[in-house]
């Protein structure tokens, strides 16, 4: 019983003098990832092994071949060990980062709905108090004379159509965020969709004193969803014309790149500050009031639609600057190839 007592002292001498050495190793490495630290941890536990079977081998005096057995025994074991803490570790550390990513995803999303919640609430409380105020006048007798009558009625639609659009933005993106978007996939002629997302824009763009140019001749054909199309470019569009200053420009692009379908809409905005780039296609995002003009300000809701149509697509979308203003360009995969 002595000798069973003296032996497990000695493995256990051995195997907390690895483990001591091991812990500082470890502390060693707090930037490392997690597949390092779980090899760093199946290394330090068959080392310890070893040192405890050294250590009795040792005092029990086992002849060399013995040991070598023994040895041979603990090696092909910690091989194991370590190919399944490697492959193990990389699955841990992938997932590790696919909860940190997802969890930081949820937190933007989560300060998005709260930002949208407070820009819709703005913007729907806005009009329906004029709508109310000019409903009153008209009920109360007011307001009798018949221009002021049409002026009101006029304002009044306004208004509504601008609620409208609003409730479509929020219907949308709703879709998009709930994984209910279905696409119907057509080869469109993107001159034709370009077109007419111009000539949507024209009135506004005219009312501003802005100019509406489209790339010459050689649009491409482009495999897309129709409506989700038509919103990507009047989107991109009716965005570049409401920061773009009076008498600027905007100007549509489009052409094949290898594998892809590219459109790009530039204006003469006078660029995006560096800090509001990332944030373009955030929910909510209206940019700085530097930026914005007087009355441009829309929904915020636009381009974080674009985004979500184009990624639903399978392409990307991204925005910078260039000289005088910034530019957009979307890229979807031509799969017509």
């Amino acid at each position: 019983m002595r000798d069973v007592l003296l032996i497990g002292l000695y493995a256990l001498t051995a195997g907390a003098v690895v483990g001591l050495l091991g812990a500082g190793l470890l502390r060693l490495l707090p930037g490392r990832s997690i597949t390092v630290h779980v090899c760093v941890l199946l290394l330090v536990t068959v080392a310890a092994v070893v040192a405890g079977v050294v250590t009795v081998a040792q005092a029990m005096f086992l002849s060399g071949h013995d040991l070598q057995v023994v040895l041979i025994t603990v090696a092909a074991s910690a091989a194991v060990s370590l190919t399944l803490g490697f492959v193990f570790g990389r699955r841990l550390a992938t997932a590790a980062v696919w909860a940190a990513q997802a969890r930081e995803r949820e937190r933007r999303m989560e300060a998005g709905r709260r930002e949208l919640v407070a820009w819709v609430s703005h913007d729907l409380r806005t009009p329906l108090a004029g709508l109310r105020a000019m409903a009153e006048a008209l009920q109360d007798g007011v307001v009798a004379d018949p221009p002021a009558v049409a002026e009101y009625h006029g304002r009044i639609r306004a208004e509504t159509d601008r609620m409208s659009a609003l409730v479509d933005d929020l219907f949308e993106l709703s879709r998009i965020h709930a994984g209910a978007l279905r696409l119907t996939p057509a080869h469109l002629p993107l001159g034709d969709v370009v077109s007419d997302a111009v000539a949507a824009v024209t009135p506004l763009a005219v009312h501003r004193g802005i100019t509406v140019e489209a790339g010459g001749a050689g649009w491409p054909m482009v495999t897309a969803g129709a409506p989700e199309l038509n919103r990507i470019v009047g989107n991109l569009l009716a965005n570049a014309v409401r920061y773009t200053p009076p008498h600027g420009s905007v100007r549509v692009d489009a052409g094949r790149d290898g594998p892809q379908v590219w459109l790009a809409v530039s204006d003469s905005c006078g660029g995006i500050p560096d800090d509001d780039l990332p944030r373009v296609f955030d929910v909510a995002f209206r940019g700085s009031r530097a930026r914005t003009p007087d009355g441009a300000g829309g929904g915020g809701l636009g381009l974080a639609i674009v985004r979500g149509l184009v990624e639903a697509h399978g392409g990307q979308v991204a925005a910078g600057n260039v000289a005088g203003g910034c530019r957009f360009e979307v890229r979807l995969p031509d799969v017509s190839r």
